[in-house]
């Protein structure tokens, strides 16, 4: 018997940058449009640079973990861990990343140079990259901490569901008294997702 393949998401980012808020998104617009939905959440020390990352498979038949080298596309808050998880991403897979730059406290202690922005948006060059300021999006929505809903409007060009589904599901997701912001910084995110849409499908 063939089994259906999902389309896989791997949203990564630092403890306290939302990444399971938008895994909660994904997961009800999923349940709003009836399709089956599976998902994992692996919680590291984000004090010492730890990451949290997010498998969602959405339809198939197949486990919730997502194996290296077969992710759709790979959603990163932060520079250095979307470089982290860069290895689950399939060959034609689609990252959409937020150029913040955490450097990790282990650096700082060692006396290590940091890399600077540019240095690692550098080493994702080779993939078909949407590189989103999620930060200065988010400034524009008007809260600094919308940037998780920011990065998931740029995503939504990407993810094999409806907008109107994703919008519904980040309404529900989200405090009600923040409705309103949120909905700005997803409008703000998809319109700097549709500059890299018409990008990379050129690639």
């Amino acid at each position: 018997m063939t089994r259906e393949k999902s389309f896989d998401v791997m949203i990564v980012g630092i403890g306290g940058q939302g990444t399971i808020l938008a895994s909660n998104i994904l997961g009800s617009a999923c349940l709003l449009e009836r399709k089956p939905v599976k998902g994992a959440e692996t919680h590291g020390m984000a004090q010492r640079g730890g990451s949290v990352e997010s498998h969602i498979r959405i339809g198939g038949v197949f486990g919730p973990l997502i194996p290296p080298g077969t992710a759709d596309l790979l959603i990163g808050f932060d520079l250095l861990v979307a470089l982290r998880y860069a290895h689950y991403l399939k060959p034609e897979g689609i990252m959409v990343v937020n150029r913040q730059l955490v450097v990790p406290t282990s650096v700082h202690m060692a006396g290590t140079p940091p890399p600077t922005i540019e240095q690692v948006a550098g080493a994702l060059a080779g993939h078909r990259l949407c590189l989103i300021d999620a930060e200065a999006l988010a400034a524009r929505a008007g809260s600094p901490l919308t940037q998780n809903v920011v990065m998931m409007g740029a995503a939504s060009h990407f993810i094999p569901l409806g907008f109107e589904s994703l919008q519904s599901a980040m309404e529900r997701q989200v405090p009600a008294k923040t409705v309103d912001v949120n909905h700005r910084a997803f409008e703000l995110g998809r319109a700097a997702g549709k500059d890299c849409e018409s990008r990379i499908s050129t690639r």
